[in-house]
């Protein structure tokens, strides 16, 4: 291979490499990730975790898109919602799911 053949090998690559990449920048659009935010963060569902794994406390949404804070006690035996979308917007209830006290 000669001095020339070579240089064009080279060109053909680089200029090859730069049209493949711009394609797959055009095919494959801005990600999600694009969109976001540089000081925030974004999810479904934050779980606040205690030391053997069990979910204690967590922020997210139900199956209706309605937001809301979930606190579960220690031993499990009462949780604490918060969801200003519900009908009730504070309910305490036992481990049977009774309603122990409700606010409006």
């Amino acid at each position: 291979m000669n001095r020339y053949q070579l240089m064009f090998v080279v060109l053909v690559t680089f200029f090859g490499s730069l049209t493949g990449g711009a394609l797959i920048g055009w095919l494959t659009g801005p990600s999600q990730v694009g969109a976001q935010k540089t000081n925030g963060m974004n999810a479904e569902e934050f779980l606040l975790l205690d030391q053997t794994g069990k979910a204690r406390a967590g922020l997210g949404l139900d199956q209706n898109g309605e937001v809301g804070l979930v606190m579960t006690s220690r031993d499990g035996g009462r949780t604490l919602a918060l969801s200003p979308d519900g009908p009730t917007a504070i309910k305490l209830s036992d481990r049977s799911g009774r309603v122990l006290w409700s606010a409006p």
